[in-house]
């Protein structure tokens, strides 16, 4: 039986070229929604769902991540002496969520060379692997239900999101095993296809930011050579253990998810979430409202 997973990775070396000039001094992880980073966010989540450790893969110039997880007891004297308290515990918050433990990933060779990183880290139990570029909102429930499946069938779980077909091409794409339903919450998976032409995919089921991965994983991704982008794909090491017999599963995701890996779903993401903000939340959506119906 599957032991419940405690250990999380969480890749955060890339060089967020799409949020140039802002990327150029600070990562695009500890981007905010309103005050807080998105990566604290997807840390959150982790120790929601019963992790206790995550490995933080950080690029060689991302010690600023590094930093924002670690004790500032400067700040922390200073806000005690004026007796904010407030703001003490917000500034306390990340590092008090799991144990953070970091590694250097030298050069962004793909998802599969990051995830290779953790072998030490895994210690030969299954890790969960969750994408900072997508927040799942805290009144649903995907790693949950992910890690119980895990404890069901063992083997690999993906967190699955159904996608107009026209939109399948920005993911990867799984393949429902013979005789499953795909319409179910919970399937069995065959394959998996990378960025799949819409008129070739073999269906609408895209993986997203949320995998929980066996220790098998890294055998395989030493076998795994470069596939597209030159960068080593998950998904193929993937693919090389479900050929080999290892169960693959996906949860089909029906909640709410943010995606903060482009510029215009990043804003979308920071509106939506500024909205249920506890202190500025009902003022926001009471200008927000004022403002979409009054400007030309």
């Amino acid at each position: 039986m599957p032991r419940q997973v405690s250990k999380a990775l969480i890749p955060a070396a890339g060089r967020g070229t799409r949020f140039l000039p802002f990327t150029k001094a600070v990562p695009k992880e500890l981007a905010p929604i309103v005050t807080t980073p998105a990566l604290e966010f997807v840390v959150a989540e982790a120790a929601d769902n019963g992790v206790t450790d995550v490995l933080l893969v950080l690029g060689p110039d991302k010690e600023s991540i590094a930093d924002y997880f670690s004790r500032n007891e400067d700040l922390e004297a200073a806000l005690s002496a004026k007796g904010d308290e407030e703001a003490l515990a917000s500034i306390r918050r990340a590092e008090q969520l799991a144990a953070i433990h970091q590694t250097v990933q030298k050069e962004p060779r793909g998802l599969g060379d990051a995830v290779a990183h953790g072998e030490e880290f895994a210690a030969g139990e299954a890790i969960a692997v969750l994408l900072p570029d997508d927040l799942i909102d805290d009144r649903d429930s995907l790693l949950g239900a992910m890690i119980d499946v895990h404890a069901e069938h063992g083997g690999v779980v993906l967190g699955l999101l159904d996608v107009p077909r026209e939109d399948i091409r920005r993911y990867g794409c799984v393949v429902p095993a013979a005789g499953s339903d795909p319409s179910a919450s919970v399937v069995a998976i065959s394959d998996l296809v990378e960025k799949p032409d819409p008129d070739e995919a073999p269906s609408t089921l895209a993986i997203i930011g949320r995998y929980v991965l066996p220790p098998e994983i890294f055998d395989a991704l030493r076998e795994t050579t470069p596939g597209s982008g030159a960068e080593i794909q998950v998904t193929d090491a993937i693919n090389r253990l479900a050929h080999d017999g290892v169960p693959v599963h996906g949860v089909v995701f029906a909640g709410r998810r943010y995606d903060t890996g482009a510029r215009l779903d990043y804003v979308k993401a920071v509106v939506q979430l500024a909205g249920r903000h506890p202190e500025i939340g009902s003022e926001f959506t009471s200008w927000l409202r004022d403002y979409v119906t009054t400007t030309p």
